[in-house]
């Protein structure tokens, strides 16, 4: 009996463990992603639990976003450091007409870069301050101003200038003073065409005609400037023309080259203009022949009659055969030309070497151009860089022809 209750109990205990399981496989576990709750290994998210460790990843991401749209580099940061110096020293850029007439006007790029390098030297604040954690744990300032910008200083001086010319030529050109230099040799450029015109006719004639061209009524126009182009030629110009008109009796015509003396004052009221407005407006005039090549001047005549010795008569453009060729000519220089030696040097080198010769300044074709001009009769050459220009003579040049060249490249560099 005992073993049958044995028996019974056996499988009742077994059946009841089946039924166990049938009911458990219908249920979700306690680790099963069924429940929607994941709680993930210690190794994988270094023991953080859910979507902290993504929350980290985009926190962290954003911070670095942040620092690379509203931290500047480098480049940026050095930039407005120099900018600042220079502003400080300056002034800052602007158009308004006026306003750049501080110790800058006339600065040199040495001056700017010196100052520039000195206020440097000073800052010692931090550049860029997501770096700021390095710079408090370590030493020798790696992360300021002072030990990263000194590179950069030339670049942003000649930015600075750069900028600094523009502005000065924008308030120029937008002056008051540049309107009425420009209204002045609009009526200049009239006189020039009458003095011209009416150049042998009597001399109450020519003040009529220069009156009514560029007298005070009107614009731009003065008795000043009617003056100027009526004297032109007579007063202040060939002293041996007014000999010749006192010998002839004939006080009403001009002397000899009156027509370069005209353009002399026409040159005049260009340079006061390019002063003003910034310009760089170049005359250009027709070669005037002289009858003094023809046939000996009056002066020649007296001096033979009391002497008995015949002058020779000069034959036409004996020096020059290129009767209409210029006095001079201008150069564009491939590199900048800071002082009249360089400038000098470059003129002769281009004149003496063969125009196939390599040259960091000017090109074969430029340097073709200047030795044929020389042959032809050109007796300076004005030589350019970006902001500066000299005057070279290579010839002997008369009092005319020098005060021509004067006058018209008036903001050059002389010798």
């Amino acid at each position: 009996m005992k073993k049958t209750l044995v028996i019974c109990s056996f499988f009742a205990s077994v059946f009841c463990t089946i039924n166990a399981f049938a009911v458990s496989a219908g249920t979700v576990g306690a680790s099963d992603l069924g429940r929607a709750v994941s709680v993930s290994s210690t190794t994988a998210t270094g023991g953080l639990r859910g979507n902290q460790g993504l929350a980290n990843a985009y926190t962290t991401n954003q911070r670095n976003t942040y620092f690379m749209v509203t931290q500047p580099d480098v480049d940026s940061a050095c930039r407005e450091k120099i900018y600042n110096c220079l502003s400080e020293y300056c002034g800052d850029v602007t158009v308004v007409p006026g306003q750049r007439s501080g110790r800058c006007q006339y600065a040199t790029e040495s001056e700017l870069y010196n100052y520039a390098l000195l206020c440097l030297q000073k800052d010692t604040s931090v550049l860029l301050p997501q770096y700021n954690t390095n710079t408090r744990t370590g030493t020798g300032g790696m992360n300021t101003a002072a030990r990263l910008c000194p590179p950069y200083v030339q670049q942003e001086v000649m930015s600075y200038l750069s900028m600094a010319n523009m502005a000065d030529q924008l308030s120029k050109s937008h002056s008051d003073l540049c309107l009425q230099r420009r209204q002045e040799l609009e009526a200049a450029m009239a006189c020039h065409a009458v003095a011209l015109a009416y150049g042998s006719e009597t001399t109450s004639m020519l003040t009529t005609q220069l009156t009514d061209a560029c007298g005070a009524g009107v614009p731009g126009g003065s008795a000043e400037m009617v003056t100027r182009f009526a004297n032109a030629g007579n007063v202040g110009a060939n002293i041996w023309g007014w000999a010749e008109k006192i010998v002839n009796l004939d006080l009403n015509n001009k002397g000899s080259d009156w027509q370069a003396a005209v353009d002399a004052v026409l040159a005049s009221y260009t340079n006061r203009m390019n002063l003003a407005c910034g310009d760089d407006l170049q005359l250009n005039t027709v070669s005037h022949s002289s009858s003094s090549y023809d046939q000996p001047s009056t002066l020649q005549t007296v001096a033979a009659i009391a002497t008995g010795i015949a002058f020779p008569t000069p034959t036409k453009n004996a020096e020059n055969p290129y009767e209409n060729w210029s006095i001079y000519m201008e150069v564009q220089s491939l590199s900048e030309l800071y002082d009249y030696n360089t400038a000098n040097q470059v003129v002769q080198a281009a004149l003496s070497n063969s125009a196939m010769t390599q040259n960091a300044f000017l090109t074969s074709a430029q340097m073709s151009d200047m030795q044929n001009a020389y042959v032809r009769g050109t007796k300076v050459f004005i030589i350019k860089d970006s902001s500066r220009c000299f005057v070279v003579p290579v010839q002997t040049m008369t009092s005319q022809e020098t005060a021509l060249v004067a006058q018209s490249f008036a903001n050059c560099m002389y010798k």
